[in-house]
């Protein structure tokens, strides 16, 4: 597999590409050319160093991105092949550096990694988590572009998730985000059209126990509430016991949200600091049927859609784009982030679990990179690398410079 490897990535590609609406076998051997080069390029990642290391001009490389492509219905071909199986939808926007003032969508943005506002861009992006392999696929980044004064943020994130609802069925029903998110107006519509949502509360989420007793027969509305929910007294009678030990604690109940306007399953967590102080955190769906180690597995899982993030612009240049036009700057999120996937996909997760190592998107990198020189030296100077005597350095080479599992 590693003497071949982009024969891996070929076949990988295809399959996918298969399952897809008719494409050109010209544009099928650009977007393999593409996606390898995003894992074979060290440095910056742009129509320049594009065209140096690949088989095309610079122009053709700008053509080509301009041109549109089902990313979604890409990666969720790759994610439905490869992956283990139990999923949710994961969703998170992250910011893209970027200078000037004439880039559509460029603004001020939060910073996750700065902790402030930041002139850029922002993506919004959508992953799938697989929960068997505790991981994240990428599925489709889309620009931040606020068009509409009337309109806010958290009305473009939600617009931005039921328009793909059709596509994103198949894979699960059940959103994951994080306690940014936990606002009525954004949980109330993907509930509308029979979404939801696993996210986090505010440490003191003003939370109702549900009245659980016997009508009284007097008139009126019938009691729906029974009182609010004390962090630091929890009434047993509502709440089940999930699991107990020295340092941890965990209850579960369906309850009523002031906030949110609905039931809830929520579950909550009481963690025991070093200065022997008890913390909490208060988990939550709007399935309240979902159970209550679900919730806790799939929201600590959300937390791999950031080293997408990471890998991508560490390793894949998701911050190298110097195109300023919509289409050109869609594309290239989108590539830059499905290469993870697809470098995750032949080289990590068809190893057999328990076999695995941690993914490295650096020593795939390393690797890449190293075969792609090794081949510009093949075809130079004519040497068979197949050959007895050269197959022991040619893997010496491979495998320079990258990291001991």
């Amino acid at each position: 597999m590693i003497t071949k490897g982009q024969e891996v990535y070929n076949h990988l590609i295809h399959n996918a590409l298969r399952e897809m609406s008719k494409i050109s076998k010209r544009r099928k051997d650009f977007l393999v050319e593409v996606f390898v080069l995003f894992l074979s390029i060290k440095g910056k990642i742009n129509f320049l160093q594009l065209s140096r290391y690949g088989k095309f001009k610079e122009q053709r490389y700008r053509q080509q991105f301009e041109k549109p492509f089902d990313f979604l219905e890409f990666n969720k071909q790759l994610v439905l092949s490869s992956g283990g199986g139990k999923y949710a939808i994961a969703f998170d926007p992250s910011y893209i550096n970027k200078s000037g003032k004439k880039t559509p969508g460029v603004g001020y943005f939060w910073s996750g990694v700065a902790g402030k506002t930041k002139w850029g861009l922002e993506i919004g992006g959508i992953a799938a988590i697989d929960i068997n392999n505790h991981t994240a696929f990428h599925l489709e980044a889309v620009q931040t572009l606020m068009t509409d004064e009337n309109t806010n943020l958290v009305d473009w994130y939600v617009k931005l998730l039921i328009a793909r609802k059709d596509t994103l069925s198949p894979l699960s029903s059940l959103y994951v985000s994080d306690a940014y998110f936990a606002k009525y107006n954004f949980v109330t519509p993907l509930c509308n059209v029979g979404m939801h949502l696993i996210s986090r509360f505010r440490d003191d989420a003003d939370l109702l126990y549900l009245y659980q007793g016997s009508k009284t027969g007097k008139k009126g509305r019938p009691k729906k509430y029974a009182g609010k929910i004390f962090y630091d007294k929890l009434n047993e009678d509502y709440f089940t016991q999930i699991y107990v030990d020295d340092k941890t604690k965990v209850y579960s109940a369906v309850v009523h949200s002031k906030s949110l306007k609905r039931k809830v399953r929520i579950v909550i967590a009481y963690y025991k600091t070093n200065k022997n102080k008890w913390i909490h955190k208060i988990y939550f769906s709007t399935d309240i049927t979902i159970e209550a180690l679900d919730i806790l597995d799939i929201y600590k899982s959300r937390f791999q859609i950031e080293f997408l993030y990471r890998d991508a612009k560490q390793h894949a240049g998701l911050n190298d784009s110097q195109a300023r036009s919509e289409n050109k700057l869609d594309f290239h999120f989108n590539a830059s982030l499905t290469s993870v996937n697809i470098a995750k996909a032949s080289m990590w997760l068809s190893i057999p679990k328990h076999e695995r190592n941690e993914f490295s998107m650096n020593n795939i990198k390393t690797m890449n990179h190293n075969m792609l020189m090794m081949k510009r030296f093949f075809d130079v100077f004519g040497i068979n690398p197949y050959s007895e005597k050269n197959k022991k350095r040619f893997n010496e080479l491979l495998f320079f410079g990258t990291r001991a599992a």
